[in-house]
């Protein structure tokens, strides 16, 4: 029994242990949900805010087709990167095997066509000449003797005392010594041919634009089919920098936008505040399959001194001005629409250009092509009809949909 009354005793409650919160931490209890209220609502209030933009409007007018095309000249049309290279370019290597025994350019070297670059040891090669120049007097003196021989021979035959046979043998001899005189000649020439290809010239006018040999290396020709960039035996590369173009690969899907001679801006990535004339000059006429491109080749126009082959290059191809039919005298102008909007309402998003049309407080992202640029003003291809209300440089911050509202003026 005396275990049951401590079990039950260990039951007990006792009442003035029992903790009630403070009326102080209530009154927290109760403003938390007020307070939490209260700061969802500001937060949502400036959320939706709207921002405070300057506008711009999208105009439309009409203007004479001659205005138009010209306005539409020189507007961008696709870009395209590449390389510049030298049109006409050649590595140059010996015509036969040798050593070299002098080089007379570096790089950087201006040659004209024809003139001695490089000399291989030619002691064996003069030799050959001057054997082969002893053989022709050797063969000159036969002939000779064989005339002088067949002059007999006649002789004797007209006075009835040589035979036939003696002079038709003496004029063979003469014959056989004729084709020795003239195959000792042809030797002769072979020499000096050979002796001339020691030798190496300028195949054109242009620069060296690097060294690939170096006085007592055995160089020799180049066959077909090797990679004459890093072929062994080869002398200089030389470039005709007068002929210098961009290469560019352009999208498949944009080749049939351009035209012969069609006019181009080109940019050198070592240069980029410059910018050169360009015409386009062929479109190479298959595709690579694996990069869905086709190669494109744009002449520079007015290049200077600074472009160097292998140099990285950007080319804008622009549009041409259309050719408007002529007008009867006396004949009214025909008339073409135009949409004009300020070049600072037109921006690049993610390489899209873009404007952002005000509808009802809010922004619409409208995606837009632009002709041509001129005083600040841009002439609206496709995109936008004339009428909209713009917002007027928008900033980065600024997203489809977003909440605005026109500054007052």
């Amino acid at each position: 029994m005396s275990e049951l009354r401590n079990d039950l005793a260990a039951l007990k409650i006792e009442r003035g242990h029992h903790h009630l919160p403070s009326p102080r931490r209530w009154t927290l209890f109760l403003l938390l949900p007020a307070a939490l209220v209260l700061g969802g609502a500001y937060f949502l209030r400036f959320q939706n805010r709207p921002l405070e933009v300057a506008t711009a409007k999208v105009t439309k007018g009409e203007v004479s087709a001659e205005s138009a095309s010209a306005s539409n000249a020189g507007a961008p049309l696709l870009t395209a990167s590449g390389y510049i290279v030298a049109r006409r370019k050649a590595v140059v290597s010996a015509k036969i095997q040798g050593r070299l025994s002098s080089l007379r350019v570096e790089e950087g070297s201006r040659v004209r066509e024809g003139e001695i670059i490089a000399r291989l040891e030619d002691r064996d090669y003069l030799a050959q000449v001057e054997r082969a120049e002893a053989a022709v007097q050797r063969a000159q003196a036969d002939l000779a003797e064989s005339q002088r021989q067949a002059r007999v021979a006649e002789g004797l035959t007209r006075e009835q005392i040589g035979t036939r046979d003696a002079l038709d043998g003496a004029n063979s001899r003469v014959t056989v010594a004729e084709a020795a005189v003239r195959q000792a000649k042809a030797e002769v020439e072979f020499y000096r041919a050979v002796l001339a290809n020691t030798e190496i010239r300028a195949p054109f006018s242009g620069t060296v634009v690097k060294k690939m040999a170096e006085v007592g290396e055995s160089v020799a020709p180049i066959p077909p089919g090797v990679n004459i960039s890093t072929a062994s035996g080869a002398i200089v590369a030389l470039a005709d920098l007068d002929t210098l173009e961009v290469e560019v690969d352009v999208a498949e899907s944009n080749v049939a936008k351009l035209g012969p001679d069609q006019p181009a801006e080109v940019s050198a990535e070592a240069f980029p505040d410059r910018r050169y004339k360009g015409r386009l000059r062929q479109v190479i006429p298959t595709a690579d399959r694996t990069k869905a491109t086709v190669q494109v080749k744009v002449t520079i126009l007015d290049k200077d001194k600074d472009l160097k082959p292998e140099m990285s290059a950007r080319v804008q191809f622009t549009e041409k001005a259309a050719l408007a039919a002529p007008r009867a005298a006396g004949a009214p102008p025909t008339m073409q629409s135009v949409v004009t909007a300020p070049e600072s309402a037109i921006v690049t998003r993610e390489g899209r250009t873009v404007a952002f049309e005000i509808l009802e407080g809010r922004v619409k992202l409208r995606p837009v092509e632009v002709g041509s640029k001129s005083g600040g003003v841009a002439r609206i291809k496709s995109g936008l009809y004339g009428g909209e209300t713009l917002v007027d440089a928008p900033g980065k911050e600024l997203k489809d949909g977003d909440t605005v509202r026109a500054k007052a003026n």
